[in-house]
């Protein structure tokens, strides 16, 4: 019944948005839409039927509205700091991370902003033992 995935943010100037998840992250933009001065948005292609729409706008809300799955959340934080991109650290009650990485349970996560300031969450689950 439902099919795809959108993820809807906002940012204050576009331009670095292309940049930094087209340049930094290795994702395709799939169209950039302008309605008229200050008023336009950017589709960016985050896998088969799922987007991110950022459009112009205050970005930076405390949540982390994205967040993508990985096999190894270690390895995507190396790849992601050799294109300059660091990972947010977090020493509160509820999470600490280490070198970027904060784990418990069976995850492991990381968060980046974007240069609207949009928290983006990236999480691998542990497999541990055998099935």
């Amino acid at each position: 019944m439902l099919t795809g995935f959108q993820a809807n943010l906002k940012a204050p100037d576009l331009d670095e948005i292309v940049a930094f998840y087209e340049g930094k992250l290795g994702l395709p933009i799939v169209d950039r839409r302008s309605m008229g001065p200050g008023h336009g948005d950017v589709v960016i292609g985050v896998g088969e039927d799922a987007t991110i729409c950022v459009e112009v706008g205050e970005g930076g809300r405390a949540d982390t509205p994205i967040g993508f799955e990985v096999e190894d959340v270690e390895a995507v934080v190396a790849e992601l700091r050799s294109r300059g991109v660091e990972p947010e650290e977090y020493d509160l009650p509820s999470v600490k991370t280490v070198d970027g990485i904060a784990s418990w349970g069976d995850i492991q996560a990381a968060w980046i902003k974007d240069p609207g300031g949009n928290l983006i969450g990236i999480v691998t689950r542990v497999r541990t033992g055998t099935s």
